[in-house]
């Protein structure tokens, strides 16, 4: 089964494959999310072990997927075999940062009180949603930045390890977009928006993935800096959000539980396959 998606990959245009991949990665949030036609509610208890689940899944994907191969398609020794990653990881962090600070959200399990970025009087549901976005962007563009490094021919970057990454940053996007869908239910919106509004949290991937892609594709000596700028994008998301928003209530344990079956689910995934 897995040989035969890297064939098909392999047939295609490396950004063609990328929109493709963030376009998959899209609909399992868009599964995840269609959850809120069947119940209304859901145990805090399983929502938080999710949320851990994904930021297990982002983290281990940071290091194997994306800084990992950044050090080893860089050039030199020591201090300066590092250096490309390290630049490209501490820009990807300031850059969410920037944004953090900047668009207005909410994270799930904070109060409406705790809003961050511009002060605004937008809707709680539209804060959530613009919150999970920011996870989003820059899982689709450690997807894209890979199937780009395919495009450009650079030995580091496989197809194989740009559809396993798409494969994990899907796993986790199911989970996640129950976790979207849900609290938006139980706040009393309605079905079918509280669906939309889950789906659409992850839109952004494809088109960060192709963003991601072409600017490899089109400037190769970028791209170690481009994996290391996803992975410090990614980290920056799981410890600034992700992790805050699974430590509200009663149930962090499982969280954390969560959050190392994710890590050991990406982890395994890359190692054996990419």
């Amino acid at each position: 089964m897995f040989e035969t998606i890297i064939e098909f990959f392999e047939g295609i245009d490396p950004v063609l494959g990328a929109l493709i991949a963030t376009i998959f990665t899209w609909l399992l949030t868009a599964l995840g999310a269609a959850f809120v036609f069947f119940f209304k509610q859901m145990k805090r208890s399983a929502l938080d072990g999710m949320l851990g689940f994904t930021g297990g899944v982002m983290i281990a994907a940071s290091f194997w997927s994306l800084l990992a191969p950044a050090i080893e398609m860089s050039e030199g020794e020591g201090f300066e075999k590092v250096l490309p990653a390290a630049v490209g990881f501490g820009l990807g962090a300031l850059f969410l940062f920037g944004l953090d600070k900047i668009l207005p959200h909410l994270h799930i399990n904070f109060k409406a009180s705790e809003t961050e970025g511009i002060e605004t009087n937008w809707h709680k549901t539209i804060l959530l949603v613009l919150a999970i976005t920011l996870h989003n962007i820059p899982e689709g563009l450690a997807v894209g930045v890979l199937f780009g490094g395919v495009a450009a021919g650079v030995p580091e970057a496989t197809i194989s390890g740009a559809v396993v990454l798409a494969i994990g940053i899907g796993i986790q996007n199911f989970p996640e977009g129950i976790a979207v869908a849900m609290p938006l239910r139980r706040q009393g919106a309605s079905r079918r928006k509280s669906f939309n509004y889950g789906q659409l949290s992850a839109i952004v991937e494809p088109v960060a993935g192709v963003i991601g892609a072409l600017a490899v594709s089109f400037f190769t000596p970028i791209l170690p800096y481009a994996l290391a700028f996803a992975a410090g994008a990614m980290v920056f998301v799981v410890v600034e959000e992700v992790i805050p928003e699974t430590q509200q209530d009663k149930y962090t344990d499982i969280a954390t539980l969560g959050f190392m079956g994710g890590f050991l689910i990406m982890m395994t995934l890359d190692v054996a396959l990419g």
